[in-house]
């Protein structure tokens, strides 16, 4: 089934509002989960542009295999490291990294050219 031309937009702003929404209510975790699964959604649109058919569903396999394409941009492939990351045992990124932030660069970056 077809999306219509930027649905991906709708979606996006979905789990961007969720997102900041749990930051805000202080759930950083969930936060952190929303900015990833919009991440997700911009690299399924990113890979459906360019004819990438077979798109997985799940997030982390879109985002290893996102940075695993030949000739992608390193400053990309460093984002999408981010969203890879595990957390510690104190639930916190091991680096500063604003996930939402982020998600926000990646759509610009990949999709809005």
């Amino acid at each position: 089934m077809m999306s219509a031309p930027n649905s991906w937009k709708i979606q996006f702003s979905q789990e961007i509002n969720k997102a900041e929404s749990a930051r805000s209510l202080g759930n950083e975790g969930m936060a952190r989960v929303c900015s990833r699964r919009a991440a997700g959604i911009v690299i399924g649109e990113y890979f459906r542009q360019r004819g990438i058919t077979e798109i997985d569903p799940s997030v982390y396999n879109r985002l290893r295999r996102l940075r695993e394409l030949p000739g992608l941009d390193q400053e990309v492939r460093a984002v999408v490291e981010h969203f890879l990351l595990r957390i510690t045992p104190d639930k916190l990124l091991p680096i500063e990294a604003d996930l939402i932030a982020e998600a926000h660069w990646l759509a610009k970056k990949l999709l809005e050219k």
